[in-house]
């Protein structure tokens, strides 16, 4: 019985301890706007597109 009690007065102090931290209060959520699979496709493909090509020194085969 005492390993029961010691357990229950463990979860009672833990209990207390949480309940005395207030709970954070949002006055407003804000959630910022997500980008569309097409906004992102499009992003990369203007990076591509001014991405400069690297050209070889050795001139290949």
């Amino acid at each position: 019985m005492s390993e029961s009690d010691l357990l229950c007065r463990m979860f009672q102090a833990w209990r207390d301890d949480i309940d005395s931290v207030p709970f954070p209060q949002f006055r407003e959520l804000t959630i910022p706007l997500q980008k569309t699979r097409a906004e992102i496709d499009l992003a990369r493909r203007s990076a591509a597109r001014t991405a400069t090509p690297v050209r070889r020194v050795d001139g290949g085969w």
